[in-house]
């Protein structure tokens, strides 16, 4: 609405009732004892501490020591109590909690169905009236109670829920968090009894928690997508955020509209993201029987995977390019894919080509141009289920080699990580708890390093834990401390609690990161609980300055993610994480304006949210695809990849190392880095940036390739040939920004490649600029 019209009187009624109106906050879990109980009452005995009127009813503690110590000095309303097969329910009480009015109410299960003859049919219905009432909710529930989410878990577990809430009940509340627990963690409750006797028989198997898990935290991120959406709009701020991936295809009525599709739909599930399918039609010019018949094939097709299609007229042909920029624009498009030109050299010089005109006007956009590789290898191979791993032959004698790997495993300590969207969402603080916790069943664990920040909270966690003294060392004219990582493995505990993952070291010690001292500790048998913010993965590093506008400097390589036996995500709603800034609990308080102005603004914490559940859900994918269980939930990639990344020594070249990386891990594919040098000497700055490229893609688990060609004439020739040597399937190249009539007179290496490389595919990766309107 525009800010000066004035609003109708029912416009002023609804902005009353809904001042009037309770909140409702709703934790969801991906299974039943992954902790939300717990974590409600842990909220309530919050608000309770901050003066707020909390009561709770219908709480289900299902009698765990740990959910029932949380209810504390919580006032409960009696629910009403009434038995269904046998089996005991609770009502809410209405009236009672209608008299009592208190602020908030603390109930379990949302998807309830109360008993015959109450007030209403569903704990649904009975919320909307409290809330009604000027009472605030906080309830809970699991992803398999979602309708429509159920039915696919269903399909691929066995799991049913026995009632369900419909999916948009999710839209009504005004913040939704998650509680992400690990597998490993459900089967160990599982395994302590912890979860009762009611759990279903297929919650014992570790794939089957591993989909839910998935599941909820892609759930989590669609909504918090839509949520990042609303507020660049309000913002005025236009593109792509870099949180998600929309991949947008161009495909007209042609026998290789379908492949375009296909190839957009393998692209959109690997990486997670919506799919969008345009045509373009000359207006007045009726379409062919040929073209009508492909017209109905690509409209079943996109019904079929669920993409969103549109069909859109055009005056002239010469507008497509332009019409397509806008048209990606208009829809946050991440990445427009396309065929390679078809044209010969002289026909593009007279008329132009498409390609060429889109990379022309294309802002923040990636460009995907795909290879016809009809002559070469017949039509494009579909998805199909990957062959299974042979299993190891039982009788076969270990190599010495193998013994040793074997042994060297058995050995190693079991590495878990606790990773956050922003600092003070409470890793530090639950790595604690769990360390306390094993304290408890008899296990040695120790703080091997902890960084509080002053968080009084944090620090009452530390309880009877011992705390490994600092190692002292000199810098400079003064003192400073680091973790003793030798003080650590000589007091050899089971379980060691390091904080900051991401930390980089004082000069002068023996290792340049934290990390690398955590592998000594695994290595040396000792396992290590951590923390991490998802802005410090090596490979994220450029979708959070896209993201935040920071740059930030300590970084740990993904392969040090995917080392962990276990990783779990804190989430914290961005509306609790700003509120906990303004009390003082993250920061000092002379920082907390600027934070919260900065950093912490609510964009950048919706944003980073969203690239933590995200890249959490892909772990969980990988860890899937890895148990060798059929539903991974993005499907497999039919056909070998190998990727092949060029770089020059220009500010974009970081980029374009992550974005190889992360393309080629989710495509399980080779990937290689390559660097040609012309004849004349290297400058120092030139050999300084070259050692930080190979340096970044040794981090991130590639190689680098630095090669010379004798002139800059034969530098475009001497790529080429690199690439087909290699068999590349996929070039990752930078966009040029060469000015328009200097490409007139002269080739750049983009234009050359568009010629001479349409039998490989061709991501052009966008130069990033945030825009506002």
């Amino acid at each position: 609405m525009a800010p000066y019209k004035r609003k109708s009187p029912e416009e002023i009624l609804y902005s009353i009732y809904q001042l009037q109106r309770g909140r409702l906050k709703i934790i969801i879990g991906s299974v039943s004892g992954s902790g939300k109980t717990y974590h409600m009452l842990e909220e309530g005995k919050l608000l309770k501490h901050q003066g707020i009127d909390v009561v709770i009813s219908a709480v289900s503690t299902m009698g765990r020591a740990e959910t029932v110590q949380q209810l504390g000095d919580l006032e409960r309303v009696p629910s009403i109590h009434w038995l269904k097969d046998g089996k005991e329910e609770k009502d809410l009480p209405l009236e009672a909690l209608v008299e009592r009015n208190p602020e908030v109410l603390l109930v379990d299960g949302l998807a309830h169905r109360n008993r015959a003859g109450a007030r209403f049919p569903t704990r649904l219905a009975d919320i909307r009236y409290l809330m009604d009432q000027g009472i605030s909710v906080i309830t809970t529930i699991n992803v398999y109670e979602l309708a429509g989410v159920g039915e696919q878990i269903y399909e691929m577990t066995g799991i049913r829920a026995e009632e369900t809430v419909p999916l948009n009940t999710l839209e009504l509340a005004d913040e939704v968090r998650l509680i992400d627990v690990s597998p490993e963690t459900i089967l160990k409750r599982l395994e302590d009894g912890v979860l009762g006797e009611g759990a279903h028989p297929a919650l014992s198997l570790r794939g089957n928690l591993g989909v839910l898990r998935e599941v909820s935290l892609r759930l989590m991120a669609e909504g918090v997508n839509d949520s990042l959406e609303k507020h660049r709009e309000a913002e005025g701020l236009i593109g792509p955020s870099g949180a998600t991936e929309r991949i947008l295809v161009s495909a007209q009525y042609h026998w290789n509209g379908s492949l375009y599709i296909r190839r957009g739909q393998q692209i959109a599930k690997r990486l997670n993201g919506d799919l969008l399918i345009v045509t373009f039609l000359l207006r007045g010019r009726p379409l062919t029987k040929d073209q009508q018949v492909f017209k109905r094939s690509i409209r079943k097709l996109t019904e079929r995977i669920q993409a969103r299609f549109e069909e859109l007229e055009l005056l002239r042909l010469r507008m497509l390019p332009t019409m397509l920029v806008r048209y990606a624009i208009q829809n946050n498009v991440t990445r427009i894919v396309m065929g390679h030109s078809q044209k010969s050299r002289w026909q593009e010089k007279w008329q132009g080509s498409i390609a060429s005109r889109v990379l022309r006007r294309t802002r923040n956009i990636d460009v995907f141009l795909m290879a016809d590789r009809a002559e070469q290898e017949g039509e494009r191979v579909l998805p199909v289920r990957p062959a299974v791993k042979m299993a190891a032959e039982p009788f076969h004698r270990l190599t010495g080699r193998e013994l040793e790997q074997r042994i060297e495993d058995i050995r190693r300590g079991t590495f878990k990580v606790y990773i956050g969207a922003a600092p003070g969402v409470g890793k530090t603080y639950k790595m604690l708890q769990e360390g306390n916790l094993l304290l408890g069943r008899g296990i040695d664990v120790v703080i091997g390093l902890l960084e509080t920040h002053g968080r009084e909270e944090t620090g009452k966690q530390v309880g009877k834990l011992t705390m490994i003294p600092r190692a002292r060392i000199a810098y400079q004219s003064t003192e400073l401390t680091e973790m003793d990582t030798a003080a650590i493995i000589a007091r050899r505990p089971e379980v060691v609690l390091v904080d900051e993952l991401a930390h980089t070291n004082v000069p002068g010690s023996l290792t340049r990161k934290r990390y690398e001292d955590v592998i000594q500790l695994l290595e040396n048998g000792i396992s290590v609980i951590t923390t991490v913010n998802v802005q410090h993965l090596e490979s994220l590093n450029d979708a959070v300055e896209q993201l935040t506008g920071v740059r930030v400097r300590e970084t740990v390589p993904d392969a040090i993610l995917r080392m962990a036996s276990e990783v779990e995500l804190i989430d914290v709603t961005p509306q609790m994480l700003q509120q906990r800034m303004r009390e003082g609990k993250i920061y000092a308080q002379e920082k907390v304006n600027q934070a919260l102005e900065s950093f912490f603004k609510i964009g950048n914490l919706i944003a980073l949210r969203e690239l933590a559940l995200r890249e959490i859900a892909d772990d969980v994918d990988e860890r899937l695809e890895a148990w060798e269980r059929e539903p991974a939930l993005r499907g497999p990639w039919s056909r070998r990849e190998v990727i092949f990344v060029c770089v020059d020594t220009g500010p974009q070249a970081e980029r374009l190392v992550r974005r190889g990386f992360r393309i080629a891990h989710r495509l399980k594919a080779e990937w290689h880095v390559h660097y040609v040098h012309c004849a004349r000497m290297k400058t120092a700055e030139e050999q300084k940036r070259l050692d930080t490229l190979k340096a970044l893609t040794e981090r991130l688990g590639g190689v680098m390739d630095i090669t010379e060609a004798g002139s800059r004439r034969h530098l475009y020739k001497h790529l080429l040939q690199r690439m087909n040597d290699m068999q590349t399937t996929q070039l990752i190249i930078g966009q040029s920004r060469r000015p328009f009539l200097r490409s007139l007179f002269s080739t750049s290496f983009v234009q050359y490649l568009l010629r001479y490389a349409r039998h490989m595919d061709m991501l052009i990766v966008a130069v990033h600029t945030q825009k506002l309107e």
